[in-house]
This record gives C-alpha cells, sequence and structure tokens, in this order.
C-alpha cells in the first residue's frame, strides 16, 4: 500500500469520473483553434523544398494533405509566405473556397480542387508561385497554412494572402502548418 501511494502523483484525491461527457471539458473553446494535420510527401516539416517545384526549377505546385478538419468547418483556405524575403513577407500561394471534405491538393493533375478558386501572389499571378529567393541568401522558410474556418470567407479568384486574414481573424477552428526551406 505504501508503494503505491508513492507511484501516484501528488495532489488531493478527486472524484472520479465526474468531466468525462462534460461538453466544457470534452470540447474546446471557439477562441482556441485545434490543429489541423498538415504534410507533404514531398518534403517533411523543416527540410528542403524539392526544386522541381521551385520558380526556375519547373514550378510544380507542391503535394499537400492535411487530416483532422474539424467538425463545423464551412471552408478551408491555404496560404504559402516567405517571411524571409528581401522586402517583408512574400506570399507565393493563395487557395480560398476549398471544400472541407477536400483533404488534399497538387501532386498531379490541376493544382486547384474542385469549387476552389486561386488567389493572387506577390509574382503578381494567379495560383503557385515557387520560391525563388535571392542567389547567395541562406535559405528562406516558406510556411504553408491551412486554415479551416467556420463560415464562408466570400472571397474569389484573386483573392491575396491578407484579404485571407483579415476575414478569416476571429473564425479560425483550426490550423496547419508546414515550413519548407529553399535556398539558391
Amino acid at each position: 500500500m505504501a508503494q503505491e501511494r508513492r507511484d501516484r502523483a501528488a495532489g488531493p484525491k478527486g472524484d472520479r469520473g465526474t468531466s468525462r461527457g462534460d461538453p466544457s471539458i470534452d470540447e474546446p473553446p471557439r477562441a482556441i483553434a485545434a490543429e489541423l494535420e498538415l504534410r507533404s510527401p514531398a518534403f517533411n516539416d523543416g527540410t528542403l523544398i524539392p526544386d522541381r517545384y521551385s520558380r526556375q526549377g519547373g514550378n510544380a505546385v507542391p503535394p499537400l494533405e492535411w487530416t483532422h478538419v474539424p467538425d463545423g468547418t464551412e471552408e478551408l483556405a491555404l496560404v504559402c509566405e516567405d517571411p524571409d524575403a528581401p522586402g517583408g513577407t512574400f506570399t507565393h500561394w493563395v487557395l480560398v473556397e476549398i471544400s472541407p471534405d477536400t483533404t488534399g491538393v497538387g501532386g498531379s493533375g490541376d493544382d486547384v480542387p474542385p469549387g476552389a478558386a486561386r488567389g493572387r501572389n506577390s509574382f503578381g499571378d494567379l495560383g503557385w508561385g515557387g520560391p525563388h529567393p535571392p542567389v547567395g541568401d541562406e535559405a528562406h522558410r516558406y510556411f504553408f497554412r491551412l486554415y479551416a474556418v467556420d463560415r464562408p470567407l466570400g472571397l474569389d479568384e484573386g483573392a491575396t494572402a491578407d484579404d485571407v486574414h483579415a476575414v478569416a481573424d476571429g473564425h479560425i477552428l483550426a490550423t496547419g502548418t508546414l515550413v519548407g526551406l529553399f535556398a539558391r
């Protein structure tokens, strides 16, 4: 018995099982965004993005996959930004109006899931604009962020990352982030 008490965590004894099924405990408050799992079969978090996805190397759309889209999600939005760019954050990709049933994008075929719309990147183009940091810079970080929001954002083709950030604020149920690196 004495050994059993030493193995038990310190602190007061409480009633067992009283929180199970209590919605205030089982469901996080809406103000706290949950985590989507965002990954790529082409690169791992914190590793180099293969050259074929760069602007100079073919500009192929990198494949992304995700899971754990929370109930109540009305729309997904995807943004890829490089905060290390000279002159400030550079947007490489914006996709809006992604159905919550969608589980990935890119890789093969079209880079836009059915019903989704391409936003405008900082190159001035619609859709993906691959990494193209200045020659000789240390590897830049490319933050791919997927947002699950509780209402349609009302953005169409040509939306910018700033548009997404502005209208999603206060409506984000979950986020997923994947960071890739690239240098020339």
